[in-house]
Protein backbone atom coordinates (compact mmCIF):
# COMPACT_ATOMS: atom_id res chain seq x y z
CA UNK A 1 0.00 0.00 0.00
CA UNK A 2 1.00 3.60 -0.46
CA UNK A 3 -1.33 5.13 2.13
CA UNK A 4 -2.56 3.51 5.34
CA UNK A 5 -5.54 5.27 6.95
CA UNK A 6 -6.35 4.23 10.51
CA UNK A 7 -9.71 5.36 11.88
CA UNK A 8 -10.21 5.40 15.66
CA UNK A 9 -13.45 5.96 17.54
CA UNK A 10 -11.50 7.16 20.60
CA UNK A 11 -7.88 8.04 21.35
CA UNK A 12 -6.01 4.76 22.10
CA UNK A 13 -8.12 2.56 19.76
CA UNK A 14 -5.59 3.13 16.97
CA UNK A 15 -2.63 2.17 19.18
CA UNK A 16 -4.24 -0.93 20.67
CA UNK A 17 -5.71 -2.24 17.44
CA UNK A 18 -3.18 -1.25 14.79
CA UNK A 19 -0.10 0.26 16.46
CA UNK A 20 2.19 -2.42 15.10
CA UNK A 21 0.80 -2.15 11.59
CA UNK A 22 1.29 1.62 11.64
CA UNK A 23 4.85 1.42 12.92
CA UNK A 24 5.79 -1.20 10.36
CA UNK A 25 4.17 0.67 7.47
CA UNK A 26 5.79 3.98 8.41
CA UNK A 27 9.19 2.33 8.69
CA UNK A 28 8.79 1.09 5.11
CA UNK A 29 8.01 4.57 3.82
CA UNK A 30 4.23 4.21 3.60
CA UNK A 31 2.20 7.32 4.33
CA UNK A 32 0.17 6.75 7.52
CA UNK A 33 -2.76 8.92 8.60
CA UNK A 34 -4.78 8.52 11.79
CA UNK A 35 -8.30 9.95 12.00
CA UNK A 36 -9.56 10.15 15.61
CA UNK A 37 -13.34 10.61 15.59
CA UNK A 38 -13.98 11.59 19.23
CA UNK A 39 -11.75 12.93 21.97
CA UNK A 40 -12.77 10.20 24.40
CA UNK A 41 -13.99 12.74 26.95
CA UNK A 42 -16.56 10.27 28.24
CA UNK A 43 -14.08 7.71 29.55
CA UNK A 44 -14.51 8.80 33.19
CA UNK A 45 -18.05 10.22 33.48
CA UNK A 46 -17.94 10.32 37.29
CA UNK A 47 -14.44 11.73 37.68
CA UNK A 48 -14.18 14.28 40.52
CA UNK A 49 -10.80 15.50 39.30
CA UNK A 50 -11.22 15.91 35.52
CA UNK A 51 -13.98 17.58 33.55
CA UNK A 52 -14.87 16.26 30.08
CA UNK A 53 -12.91 19.17 28.66
CA UNK A 54 -9.88 18.23 30.74
CA UNK A 55 -10.10 14.64 29.53
CA UNK A 56 -10.44 15.71 25.89
CA UNK A 57 -7.30 17.83 26.12
CA UNK A 58 -5.41 15.11 27.97
CA UNK A 59 -6.38 12.34 25.57
CA UNK A 60 -5.50 14.38 22.50
CA UNK A 61 -2.05 14.93 23.94
CA UNK A 62 -1.67 11.25 24.78
CA UNK A 63 -2.56 10.01 21.31
CA UNK A 64 -0.12 12.49 19.76
CA UNK A 65 2.64 11.19 22.06
CA UNK A 66 1.73 7.59 21.30
CA UNK A 67 1.92 8.11 17.56
CA UNK A 68 5.23 9.93 17.93
CA UNK A 69 6.46 6.82 19.71
CA UNK A 70 5.35 4.63 16.79
CA UNK A 71 6.78 6.97 14.13
CA UNK A 72 7.28 10.73 13.87
CA UNK A 73 6.03 10.52 10.28
CA UNK A 74 2.46 9.51 11.20
CA UNK A 75 -0.12 12.22 10.42
CA UNK A 76 -2.86 12.88 12.98
CA UNK A 77 -6.29 14.42 12.48
CA UNK A 78 -9.06 15.00 15.05
CA UNK A 79 -12.76 15.30 14.31
CA UNK A 80 -13.73 16.21 17.88
CA UNK A 81 -17.18 14.62 17.67
CA UNK A 82 -19.03 13.80 20.91
CA UNK A 83 -17.88 10.68 22.72
CA UNK A 84 -20.83 8.29 22.65
CA UNK A 85 -22.63 10.34 20.01
CA UNK A 86 -21.12 9.10 16.76
CA UNK A 87 -24.42 7.73 15.50
CA UNK A 88 -25.71 11.28 15.05
CA UNK A 89 -22.65 12.34 13.07
CA UNK A 90 -22.26 9.64 10.43
CA UNK A 91 -22.20 12.22 7.65
CA UNK A 92 -19.31 14.13 9.18
CA UNK A 93 -17.29 10.95 9.67
CA UNK A 94 -17.96 9.85 6.10
CA UNK A 95 -17.04 13.25 4.64
CA UNK A 96 -13.73 13.37 6.50
CA UNK A 97 -12.80 9.85 5.49
CA UNK A 98 -13.71 10.47 1.85
CA UNK A 99 -11.47 13.53 1.83
CA UNK A 100 -8.58 11.46 3.17
CA UNK A 101 -9.07 8.84 0.47
CA UNK A 102 -8.93 11.16 -2.52
CA UNK A 103 -6.17 10.53 -5.01
CA UNK A 104 -5.22 7.52 -7.14
CA UNK A 105 -2.93 5.66 -4.75
CA UNK A 106 -3.03 2.17 -3.28
CA UNK A 107 -4.83 2.67 0.00
CA UNK A 108 -5.87 0.53 2.93
CA UNK A 109 -8.28 1.58 5.68
CA UNK A 110 -8.38 -0.08 9.08
CA UNK A 111 -11.12 0.90 11.51
CA UNK A 112 -12.88 -0.53 14.56
CA UNK A 113 -14.60 -3.85 13.89
CA UNK A 114 -18.37 -3.47 13.62
CA UNK A 115 -18.98 -6.48 15.88
CA UNK A 116 -16.85 -5.15 18.73
CA UNK A 117 -19.71 -4.65 21.18
CA UNK A 118 -19.22 -0.89 21.58
CA UNK A 119 -21.65 1.52 19.91
CA UNK A 120 -19.05 4.06 18.80
CA UNK A 121 -16.87 1.28 17.42
CA UNK A 122 -19.81 -0.19 15.52
CA UNK A 123 -20.84 3.15 14.03
CA UNK A 124 -17.33 4.17 12.99
CA UNK A 125 -16.76 0.72 11.52
CA UNK A 126 -20.04 0.84 9.58
CA UNK A 127 -19.31 4.29 8.15
CA UNK A 128 -15.79 3.24 7.17
CA UNK A 129 -17.13 0.13 5.44
CA UNK A 130 -19.72 2.16 3.54
CA UNK A 131 -17.21 4.74 2.34
CA UNK A 132 -14.64 2.12 1.38
CA UNK A 133 -17.29 0.14 -0.47
CA UNK A 134 -18.34 3.20 -2.46
CA UNK A 135 -14.76 4.11 -3.32
CA UNK A 136 -13.63 0.49 -3.79
CA UNK A 137 -10.90 0.89 -1.21
CA UNK A 138 -9.87 -2.26 0.71
CA UNK A 139 -10.48 -2.14 4.45
CA UNK A 140 -10.16 -4.24 7.58
CA UNK A 141 -11.65 -4.06 11.07
CA UNK A 142 -9.69 -4.34 14.29
CA UNK A 143 -11.33 -5.74 17.46
CA UNK A 144 -10.78 -4.06 20.81
CA UNK A 145 -13.47 -4.99 23.30
CA UNK A 146 -14.14 -8.37 21.70
CA UNK A 147 -11.14 -9.76 23.57
CA UNK A 148 -12.57 -8.61 26.90
CA UNK A 149 -16.35 -8.88 26.49
CA UNK A 150 -16.67 -11.61 23.88
CA UNK A 151 -16.52 -15.38 23.85
CA UNK A 152 -15.03 -17.75 21.30
CA UNK A 153 -18.45 -17.96 19.64
CA UNK A 154 -18.33 -14.22 18.91
CA UNK A 155 -15.08 -14.42 16.94
CA UNK A 156 -15.41 -14.53 13.11
CA UNK A 157 -12.67 -17.14 12.85
CA UNK A 158 -12.93 -17.67 9.09
CA UNK A 159 -12.43 -13.96 8.40
CA UNK A 160 -9.43 -13.26 10.65
CA UNK A 161 -6.07 -12.08 9.35
CA UNK A 162 -2.98 -11.91 11.55
CA UNK A 163 -0.20 -9.34 11.20
CA UNK A 164 2.99 -10.52 12.89
CA UNK A 165 5.14 -7.99 14.73
CA UNK A 166 8.90 -8.26 14.93
CA UNK A 167 10.58 -7.48 18.25
CA UNK A 168 11.32 -3.86 17.40
CA UNK A 169 7.74 -3.19 16.29
CA UNK A 170 6.27 -4.93 19.33
CA UNK A 171 8.47 -2.81 21.61
CA UNK A 172 7.40 0.38 19.87
CA UNK A 173 3.75 -0.57 20.26
CA UNK A 174 4.16 -1.32 23.96
CA UNK A 175 5.87 2.03 24.50
CA UNK A 176 3.06 3.76 22.62
CA UNK A 177 0.41 2.03 24.71
CA UNK A 178 2.08 3.38 27.87
CA UNK A 179 1.56 6.93 26.59
CA UNK A 180 -2.18 6.56 27.13
CA UNK A 181 -1.72 7.10 30.86
CA UNK A 182 -5.26 8.28 31.51
CA UNK A 183 -6.52 4.85 30.43
CA UNK A 184 -3.92 2.45 31.84
CA UNK A 185 -3.55 4.12 35.26
CA UNK A 186 -6.03 5.77 37.68
CA UNK A 187 -6.57 9.49 37.25
CA UNK A 188 -6.43 9.72 41.05
CA UNK A 189 -7.24 7.60 44.08
CA UNK A 190 -10.78 8.99 44.26
CA UNK A 191 -13.86 6.96 43.25
CA UNK A 192 -14.69 7.66 39.62
CA UNK A 193 -11.04 7.95 38.60
CA UNK A 194 -10.41 4.20 38.31
CA UNK A 195 -8.21 2.65 35.62
CA UNK A 196 -10.07 1.96 32.38
CA UNK A 197 -7.68 -0.55 30.79
CA UNK A 198 -6.53 -2.88 33.53
CA UNK A 199 -3.57 -5.24 33.16
CA UNK A 200 -5.74 -8.09 31.88
CA UNK A 201 -7.19 -5.89 29.15
CA UNK A 202 -3.78 -4.54 28.16
CA UNK A 203 -2.42 -8.07 27.85
CA UNK A 204 -4.64 -8.65 24.81
CA UNK A 205 -2.58 -6.09 22.91
CA UNK A 206 0.87 -6.71 24.39
CA UNK A 207 1.60 -9.62 22.07
CA UNK A 208 3.68 -10.18 18.93
CA UNK A 209 0.78 -9.97 16.48
CA UNK A 210 -2.34 -7.97 15.65
CA UNK A 211 -5.65 -9.36 14.50
CA UNK A 212 -7.81 -7.87 11.77
CA UNK A 213 -11.21 -8.92 10.47
CA UNK A 214 -11.57 -9.21 6.73
CA UNK A 215 -14.94 -7.88 5.47
CA UNK A 216 -17.34 -10.42 3.99
CA UNK A 217 -16.59 -10.69 0.28
CA UNK A 218 -19.37 -10.44 -2.28
CA UNK A 219 -19.84 -13.02 -4.99
CA UNK A 220 -18.21 -12.19 -8.30
CA UNK A 221 -20.84 -10.75 -10.64
CA UNK A 222 -21.60 -11.05 -14.35
CA UNK A 223 -19.76 -7.83 -15.23
CA UNK A 224 -16.45 -9.36 -14.15
CA UNK A 225 -16.88 -12.30 -16.53
CA UNK A 226 -18.23 -10.30 -19.47
CA UNK A 227 -15.24 -7.96 -19.20
CA UNK A 228 -12.83 -10.87 -18.75
CA UNK A 229 -13.98 -12.60 -21.94
CA UNK A 230 -14.00 -9.33 -23.85
CA UNK A 231 -10.37 -8.68 -22.91
CA UNK A 232 -9.03 -12.21 -23.32
CA UNK A 233 -10.76 -13.75 -26.32
CA UNK A 234 -12.49 -17.07 -26.92
CA UNK A 235 -10.29 -19.23 -24.67
CA UNK A 236 -9.31 -16.98 -21.74
CA UNK A 237 -8.77 -19.84 -19.30
CA UNK A 238 -6.74 -21.95 -21.71
CA UNK A 239 -9.25 -24.82 -21.58
CA UNK A 240 -8.24 -25.93 -25.06
CA UNK A 241 -4.61 -24.83 -25.22
CA UNK A 242 -3.18 -25.88 -21.83
CA UNK A 243 -2.15 -29.43 -21.05
CA UNK A 244 -2.98 -28.71 -17.40
CA UNK A 245 -6.63 -28.16 -18.30
CA UNK A 246 -6.78 -31.13 -20.66
CA UNK A 247 -5.34 -33.44 -18.02
CA UNK A 248 -7.61 -32.09 -15.28
CA UNK A 249 -10.68 -32.75 -17.46
CA UNK A 250 -9.49 -36.30 -18.05
CA UNK A 251 -9.05 -36.83 -14.31
CA UNK A 252 -12.50 -35.35 -13.68
CA UNK A 253 -14.25 -37.54 -16.22
CA UNK A 254 -12.38 -40.64 -15.02
CA UNK A 255 -13.64 -39.90 -11.51
CA UNK A 256 -17.33 -40.16 -12.39
CA UNK A 257 -18.61 -43.18 -10.44
CA UNK A 258 -21.14 -44.14 -13.13
CA UNK A 259 -20.64 -44.88 -16.80
CA UNK A 260 -23.73 -42.95 -17.82
CA UNK A 261 -26.15 -40.50 -16.21
CA UNK A 262 -29.77 -39.77 -16.99
CA UNK A 263 -29.70 -36.03 -16.20
CA UNK A 264 -26.68 -33.78 -15.61
CA UNK A 265 -26.51 -30.23 -14.28
CA UNK A 266 -23.31 -28.30 -14.99
CA UNK A 267 -22.89 -25.18 -12.87
CA UNK A 268 -20.71 -22.59 -14.61
CA UNK A 269 -20.29 -24.23 -18.01
CA UNK A 270 -18.14 -21.43 -19.48
CA UNK A 271 -17.35 -22.11 -23.17
CA UNK A 272 -18.67 -25.67 -23.07
CA UNK A 273 -15.44 -27.65 -23.27
CA UNK A 274 -16.33 -29.85 -20.29
CA UNK A 275 -20.01 -29.76 -21.29
CA UNK A 276 -19.14 -31.61 -24.48
CA UNK A 277 -17.60 -34.48 -22.51
CA UNK A 278 -20.52 -34.59 -20.10
CA UNK A 279 -22.94 -34.79 -23.02
CA UNK A 280 -21.16 -37.96 -24.20
CA UNK A 281 -22.07 -39.64 -20.92
CA UNK A 282 -25.49 -38.15 -20.21
CA UNK A 283 -28.95 -38.53 -21.69
CA UNK A 284 -29.58 -34.83 -21.00
CA UNK A 285 -27.36 -31.95 -19.88
CA UNK A 286 -28.50 -28.63 -18.48
CA UNK A 287 -25.58 -26.18 -18.53
CA UNK A 288 -25.78 -22.75 -16.90
CA UNK A 289 -23.46 -19.77 -16.69
CA UNK A 290 -23.67 -16.19 -15.41
CA UNK A 291 -22.37 -14.43 -18.55
CA UNK A 292 -23.58 -14.18 -22.15
CA UNK A 293 -20.15 -14.26 -23.81
CA UNK A 294 -19.13 -17.80 -22.79
CA UNK A 295 -22.67 -19.10 -23.32
CA UNK A 296 -22.59 -17.89 -26.93
CA UNK A 297 -19.35 -19.82 -27.50
CA UNK A 298 -20.73 -22.91 -25.77
CA UNK A 299 -23.86 -22.87 -27.92
CA UNK A 300 -21.74 -22.71 -31.08
CA UNK A 301 -19.54 -25.55 -29.86
CA UNK A 302 -22.49 -27.87 -29.19
CA UNK A 303 -24.88 -26.55 -31.82
CA UNK A 304 -25.71 -30.05 -33.05
CA UNK A 305 -26.30 -31.62 -29.62
CA UNK A 306 -30.03 -31.56 -29.01
CA UNK A 307 -29.65 -33.17 -25.58
CA UNK A 308 -27.84 -30.09 -24.20
CA UNK A 309 -29.72 -27.02 -22.92
CA UNK A 310 -27.90 -23.80 -22.07
CA UNK A 311 -29.25 -21.07 -19.78
CA UNK A 312 -27.98 -17.85 -18.26
CA UNK A 313 -28.40 -17.80 -14.48
CA UNK A 314 -26.89 -15.81 -11.61
CA UNK A 315 -26.30 -18.65 -9.18
CA UNK A 316 -27.26 -19.30 -6.45
CA UNK A 317 -30.04 -16.67 -6.34
CA UNK A 318 -31.36 -18.14 -9.58
CA UNK A 319 -31.46 -21.91 -9.70
CA UNK A 320 -32.67 -24.47 -12.29
CA UNK A 321 -35.76 -26.44 -11.43
CA UNK A 322 -35.78 -30.21 -11.20
CA UNK A 323 -33.48 -32.92 -9.89
CA UNK A 324 -30.34 -34.36 -11.42
CA UNK A 325 -28.34 -37.52 -10.90
CA UNK A 326 -25.07 -35.72 -11.68
CA UNK A 327 -24.16 -32.18 -10.63
CA UNK A 328 -20.82 -30.81 -11.87
CA UNK A 329 -19.27 -27.98 -9.85
CA UNK A 330 -15.98 -27.34 -11.62
CA UNK A 331 -14.01 -24.16 -10.89
CA UNK A 332 -17.07 -22.22 -9.72
CA UNK A 333 -17.39 -22.30 -5.93
CA UNK A 334 -14.64 -19.79 -5.16
CA UNK A 335 -16.51 -17.08 -7.08
CA UNK A 336 -19.24 -17.12 -4.42
CA UNK A 337 -19.25 -15.35 -1.10
CA UNK A 338 -19.30 -17.58 1.95
CA UNK A 339 -23.02 -16.94 2.37
CA UNK A 340 -23.79 -17.71 -1.27
CA UNK A 341 -21.69 -20.88 -1.09
CA UNK A 342 -23.80 -22.04 1.86
CA UNK A 343 -26.98 -21.38 -0.13
CA UNK A 344 -25.55 -23.16 -3.18
CA UNK A 345 -24.64 -26.25 -1.15
CA UNK A 346 -28.18 -26.45 0.20
CA UNK A 347 -29.60 -26.11 -3.31
CA UNK A 348 -27.24 -28.71 -4.76
CA UNK A 349 -28.25 -31.13 -2.03
CA UNK A 350 -31.93 -30.51 -2.81
CA UNK A 351 -31.36 -30.88 -6.56
CA UNK A 352 -29.52 -34.21 -6.31
CA UNK A 353 -31.48 -37.44 -6.77
CA UNK A 354 -31.28 -40.11 -4.08
CA UNK A 355 -28.60 -42.03 -5.95
CA UNK A 356 -26.97 -39.06 -7.61
CA UNK A 357 -23.42 -37.69 -7.47
CA UNK A 358 -21.95 -34.24 -6.92
CA UNK A 359 -18.51 -33.72 -8.48
CA UNK A 360 -16.51 -30.72 -7.26
CA UNK A 361 -13.13 -29.66 -8.66
CA UNK A 362 -11.24 -26.44 -7.85
CA UNK A 363 -7.89 -24.67 -8.29
CA UNK A 364 -6.00 -24.50 -4.98
CA UNK A 365 -3.75 -21.48 -5.46
CA UNK A 366 -4.95 -18.09 -4.14
CA UNK A 367 -6.49 -15.55 -6.52
CA UNK A 368 -6.91 -12.03 -5.16
CA UNK A 369 -10.17 -11.31 -6.99
CA UNK A 370 -11.95 -14.43 -5.71
CA UNK A 371 -13.89 -14.30 -2.43
CA UNK A 372 -12.87 -17.84 -1.45
CA UNK A 373 -10.11 -20.34 -2.09
CA UNK A 374 -10.66 -23.73 -3.62
CA UNK A 375 -9.70 -25.35 -0.32
CA UNK A 376 -12.33 -23.25 1.47
CA UNK A 377 -14.99 -24.45 -0.96
CA UNK A 378 -14.13 -28.09 -0.34
CA UNK A 379 -13.91 -27.58 3.42
CA UNK A 380 -17.49 -26.26 3.27
CA UNK A 381 -18.60 -29.30 1.26
CA UNK A 382 -16.95 -31.68 3.73
CA UNK A 383 -18.68 -29.93 6.61
CA UNK A 384 -22.13 -29.93 5.01
CA UNK A 385 -24.78 -32.24 6.42
CA UNK A 386 -26.25 -34.97 4.25
CA UNK A 387 -23.27 -35.58 1.96
CA UNK A 388 -21.09 -38.71 1.87
CA UNK A 389 -17.68 -38.37 0.25
CA UNK A 390 -16.95 -41.18 -2.18
CA UNK A 391 -13.68 -39.93 -3.69
CA UNK A 392 -10.93 -37.45 -2.92
CA UNK A 393 -8.13 -36.58 -5.34
CA UNK A 394 -5.76 -33.90 -4.14
CA UNK A 395 -2.76 -32.38 -5.88
CA UNK A 396 -0.76 -29.23 -5.22
CA UNK A 397 -2.74 -27.44 -7.94
CA UNK A 398 -6.30 -28.72 -7.62
CA UNK A 399 -8.60 -30.81 -5.47
CA UNK A 400 -11.37 -33.04 -6.81
CA UNK A 401 -14.05 -34.74 -4.72
CA UNK A 402 -17.15 -36.80 -5.44
CA UNK A 403 -20.10 -36.80 -3.04
CA UNK A 404 -23.34 -38.69 -2.77
CA UNK A 405 -26.25 -38.39 -0.40
CA UNK A 406 -26.66 -40.48 2.73
CA UNK A 407 -26.46 -44.16 1.80
CA UNK A 408 -24.30 -43.61 -1.30
CA UNK A 409 -22.18 -46.60 -2.24
CA UNK A 410 -18.79 -47.10 -3.88
CA UNK A 411 -18.42 -48.08 -7.52
CA UNK A 412 -17.58 -51.65 -6.56
CA UNK A 413 -20.66 -51.87 -4.33
CA UNK A 414 -22.91 -50.37 -7.01
CA UNK A 415 -21.69 -52.81 -9.63
CA UNK A 416 -21.96 -55.89 -7.37
CA UNK A 417 -18.26 -56.57 -6.86
CA UNK A 418 -18.62 -56.28 -3.09
CA UNK A 419 -21.68 -56.70 -0.82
Amino acid sequence: MEHLVVVAAHPDDETLGAGGLMASAARRGTRVTVLVVTDGEGSHPDSPSHTPGDLATLRRREVAEALEQLSPEIELQFLGLPDGGTDSHRGAIAASLRELLTGAVKRLVVSPWTGDGHRDHRVVGEVSAEVCGDLRVPWRGYPIWLWHWGSSEDVPWDDLEVFTLDNETADRKLAAMRRHRSQIAPLSSAPGDEVMLHDGMQAHFDRPFEVFVRPPASSVGADFFESFYERNGDDPWGFESRWYEQRKRAVTMASLPRERYRSTLELGCSTGVLTELLADRSDAVRAVDIADAPLAMARRRLSGRTTVRFERMALPDEWPEGQFDLIMLSEVGYYWSRGDLTVAIERMRGALTAGGHLVACHWRHPVTEYPLSGDAVHAALRGAEGFVRLLQHEEEDFVLEVYGLSGARSVAAETGLVP
